[in-house]
């Protein structure tokens, strides 16, 4: 039943375009009114360059045209990293059973280059039900140890490392648009899948429009009524 019920919201999200008339800023009061673990932000995403498990480079720059969902951890983390992880596989799904699996680009990126080796970074993937369709595991490499915690505090979210080699931190999932602007965070693990599904939808669509005057229904209650 649960599949089913999540096939129908995705085709609900997907369908709505920016002609349907519903603006990004109506969209963001609204998930603000509903999901208390939303933070609304516009400002320019911190950039960087970093590399996956083969050595490829990846930079925000490259994933210009698509809405990057961010997230920082490391594999030695022995709790909420692998809780995370599975939340954005989650997310991953939802996202995949749509036509946005094409505009929306999930990454993970390490804070601990130096223990986190590219055949770790390789197993991590599968063993949280991560699709490498469109999910990429980044890191600095051990040559810069620091590199990806000082990028995760540019994001604000910190990690503080301890003499026992395990770090500090909270949670946060991190929502870039298309043009390379953060646009929003999900702090923790117990906000609504279909909310952050939703932002990304309006984010896929440019979804900028004034709501129609013969259109009162929201898209979030189409959702509501799913259910």
């Amino acid at each position: 039943m649960r599949q089913f019920l999540v096939a129908l919201v995705v085709a609900v999200v997907t369908a709505a375009a920016p002609a349907s008339a519903h603006s990004l800023q109506e969209l963001q009061t609204q998930l603000g009114d509903r999901e208390q673990y939303f933070q609304p932000l516009d400002r320019p995403a911190p950039e960087f360059v970093l590399k996956d498990p083969d050595g490829r480079t990846v930079s925000l720059e490259s994933l210009r045209g698509e809405v990057v969902v961010l997230h920082f951890i490391y594999t030695q983390c022995p709790d909420v990293c692998p809780l995370h992880a599975e939340k954005i596989a989650e997310l991953q799904r939802m996202v995949n059973e749509s036509a946005m699996r094409e505009r929306v680009r999930f990454i993970t990126i390490t804070t601990d280059p130096v223990h986190d080796t590219p055949e770790v970074m390789r197993d991590y993937g599968p063993a949280h039900g991560l699709d490498p369709v469109n999910w990429t595991f980044l890191t600095s490499g051990p040559e810069e140890p620091e590199k990806t915690r000082d990028l995760a505090k540019q994001f604000g979210h910190v990690f503080t490392l301890t003499d026992d080699g395990f770090q500090i931190h909270g949670i946060v999932t991190h929502v870039i648009d298309r043009e390379g602007r953060l646009r929003a965070n999900f702090h923790g693990l117990k906000f609504e899948p279909t909310n952050l599904v939703v932002h990304i939808n309006a984010l896929t669509n440019d979804l900028h429009a004034k709501p129609h005057p013969d259109e009162p229904e929201s898209l979030w209650d189409r959702l509501k009524a799913l259910f």
